[in-house]
């Protein structure tokens, strides 16, 4: 199947800054080599917000996604989904929920069908989505909800590191007692699949991290390395997955261990996140991994502080739709033909 070379950008939650975020990466897309992407939000809305930045941006409503590469050049191509109250930046309404959920269920339906060729996905504001009746701990899970996929796999891309956490918004506490060595199986399987099956890495390597200090110096300060991240190392290499660790998180990350290894498996979301944001704040890339679909996300939130003023930094989106593209291009030239 031939894919169109056209992304699906969602609302988000949109009194954040994702609005103006996609006006701006519009305007960049010559200057920067934005890829082509139609946007599913409320015209109105978006044309009040470029109005009120003054944003030279012509927004054109389509009927069919099949009509975004055309238009996309002179025009921001929109597929329209309205909101049923009026949007104040910086204020979120509840009422919208609905309409954020829905811009993000049409965007996979599109992929799926092939009318896209991945998902790109605004910040939503989960609190605010909990209050509209969201039961989910976030995009990641209502995506794998949404595609049959029990335990889809967050990575993490920016400043030349990919860093997947295998336990994610827990306590420190919570993600202790969570983790198991069928996590870490699971989570590697996935992630050296998708380094092949997306990235293009023939023979991906992954290095895994302790959880405790010096890893565990042999079980001095914790034996979790002993107990539960060796023994999954173990399966992972009987796999054929070319796999080291457990590793010292403190020396883990710095210039020359990160040419060791295509993606770093992680047993915390800050060990995770750290050196990822300190790498790369204003580009990281989130990745959903072991999808039907591609799927990324800017690496921040909704920034309501931030939200109607125009100072908002599109990098991180911009950086999500180009990695969207580069994926979803890797992965249908290694599709077999149908």
């Amino acid at each position: 199947m031939t894919h169109p070379a056209v992304l699906a950008l969602t609302m988000g939650e949109p009194a954040g800054i994702g609005g103006e975020l996609a006006l701006m990466a519009w305007m960049a897309r010559h200057a920067q080599m934005v890829p082509p992407f139609l946007l599913i939000d409320d015209v109105t809305r978006l044309r009040t917000l470029a109005h009120r930045l003054g944003f030279k941006v012509p927004i054109t409503e389509i009927c069919d996604a099949a009509d975004a590469a055309a238009v996309f050049n002179t025009a921001l191509p929109v597929l329209p989904i309205s909101l049923p109250v009026p949007v104040e930046p910086g204020h979120p309404d509840p009422a919208n929920g609905q309409a954020v959920l829905a811009s993000l269920e049409r965007a996979v339906a599109l992929t799926v069908e092939g009318g896209t060729s991945a998902v790109v996905t605004n910040p939503i504001h989960k609190g605010i989505l909990y209050q509209a009746g969201f039961r989910y701990p976030g995009h990641t899970e209502y995506l794998g909800a949404l595609l049959g996929v029990p335990t889809p796999v967050m990575m993490l891309e920016g400043g030349g590191l990919r860093v997947v956490p295998v336990t994610c918004h827990l306590s420190v506490r919570q993600a202790l007692a969570s983790l198991t060595a069928s996590a870490i199986i699971h989570w590697g399987r996935v992630t050296a699949n998708a380094l092949t099956q997306d990235f293009g890495i023939k023979t991906p390597r992954l290095a895994v991290a302790g959880i405790n200090p010096h890893a565990g110096e042999n079980g001095a300060l914790g034996d979790e390395e002993i107990t539960i991240i060796a023994p999954a190392i173990a399966v992972l290499a009987a796999d054929g997955i070319a796999v080291t660790g457990p590793h010292p998180p403190d020396t883990l990350f710095h210039a020359q261990a990160r040419q060791r290894y295509d993606a770093a498996l992680c047993m915390l979301h800050d060990q995770a996140l750290i050196p990822l944001k300190t790498l790369a704040f204003e580009t990281g890339v989130n990745i959903t991994l072991g999808l039907p679909i591609v799927r990324t996300s800017p690496d921040h939130g909704t920034a309501f502080d931030l939200a109607g003023t125009g100072s908002a930094n599109p990098a991180s989106l911009i950086a999500a739709l180009g990695t969207a593209a580069r994926l979803a291009a890797t992965r249908a030239a290694q599709a077999p033909p149908s």
